[in-house]
């Protein structure tokens, strides 16, 4: 447990994408000893759950409707119920695995957990895994935006079902994974299985994640979704204080279009910021203490669908060359916003 929180992982993918597999096989790993698990299904019977409790007892339902929407209060309620259990000394817990039904979005999960008044002071948003089949994957991705969504909001996706797939099949969702989200850890599990320490090995700001921002994105690619990756670098350093603003209007006006935003940025100091967010939330900026030499650039990374990036090129830099109150930097960028 990190510094009193309870860490968080949700795990998401398609349906059929083998997400109940991989559990399983996890929470019988000694890291996992601690994890109570929220299952979310559709149904009022959670045939999965009745699966993981065959090897953590610990595993709670929420069926009849999706936590993303339908259930996102009574999600919320048994967050809230962990943390009684805890203090009451009546359970053992330093981590909660969300395992989504396969059409949720996990943008208002992580929502919820980070907004809410009490449970963002006990938990702490660790990783988003996305499971994405090997053999359907293709088609997933072509057909539904559920699956575009998962893999555009996760930090890590685990190809699953590889011993089934040919190897130009997997490499053509290697390519397809980093069009949409070209900062993704991607790895792969066999015969449902994969080391948990592979996946939760670094933290959503590890810095081979960071190096992504600079190798895998190069400017903008598009598919046929409608989901755009455009990639930003400075030149100069940047005012921390009033691209927070800039950021901010932009996310006020087409949060829900920006599935993810991530970099590293030059703000004047001994080290960068991190960035990272999900639609409207921002994870807490990481300020590092110094800079690698082989990094000591800034980069932007924005995933977002039906945005043009002009919208978001012509406000940066009208950002960048206006020098005023941070009253009159959020007038320039909400007027700019206002015109799309």
């Amino acid at each position: 447990m990190d510094g009193g929180y309870i860490s968080v992982v949700i795990i998401t993918g398609f349906l059929g994408s083998g997400k109940t597999t991989l559990l399983r096989h996890w929470l019988e790993q000694p890291s996992f000893q601690k994890t109570i698990v929220i299952v979310n299904e559709f149904g009022k019977v959670g045939l999965d759950q009745r699966v993981l409790r065959r090897v953590e007892e610990n595993t709670i339902l929420l069926g009849g409707g999706c936590a993303c929407c339908q259930v996102r209060a009574d999600l919320v309620n048994e967050l809230g119920r962990i943390i009684d259990l805890r203090d009451q000394g009546e359970t053992e817990v330093d981590q909660v695995v969300i395992e989504t039904s396969g059409l949720a979005d996990p943008a208002p999960i992580l929502f919820s957990i980070m907004t809410d008044s009490m449970l963002r002071h006990h938990y702490k948003v660790k990783h988003v895994v996305s499971c994405l089949d090997s053999v359907n994957g293709k088609l997933h991705l072509e057909n539904g935006m559920e699956a575009v969504k998962q893999i555009a909001v996760a930090d890590r996706v685990i190809l699953t079902k590889t011993d089934l797939a040919q190897e130009e099949e997997k490499q053509e969702l290697y390519t397809r994974i980093y069009e949409i989200n070209p900062m993704a850890v991607v790895l792969e599990a066999v015969y449902g299985e994969i080391p948990p320490e592979k996946v939760f090995g670094n933290e959503i700001y590890g810095k081979q994640d960071l190096i992504r921002l600079h190798s895998k994105v190069k400017s903008e690619s598009v598919h046929t979704t409608g989901v755009r990756t455009i990639s930003i670098g400075f030149e100069k350093p940047l005012n921390w204080a009033a691209f927070g603003i800039w950021l901010s209007a932009l996310l006020y006006a087409h949060g829900e279009a920006v599935y993810r935003v991530k970099g590293i940025l030059d703000t004047g100091e001994e080290g960068p910021v991190l960035l990272n967010g999900v639609q409207h939330i921002i994870h807490p900026p990481q300020h590092l203490d110094s800079w690698n030499e082989e990094e000591h650039q800034s980069s932007l990374v924005f995933i977002m669908r039906d945005i043009d990036p002009k919208l978001i090129l012509k406000s940066l830099k009208a950002f960048q060359s206006f020098i005023g109150s941070k009253a009159e930097i959020r007038e320039i960028c909400l007027e700019l916003y206002n015109e799309s």
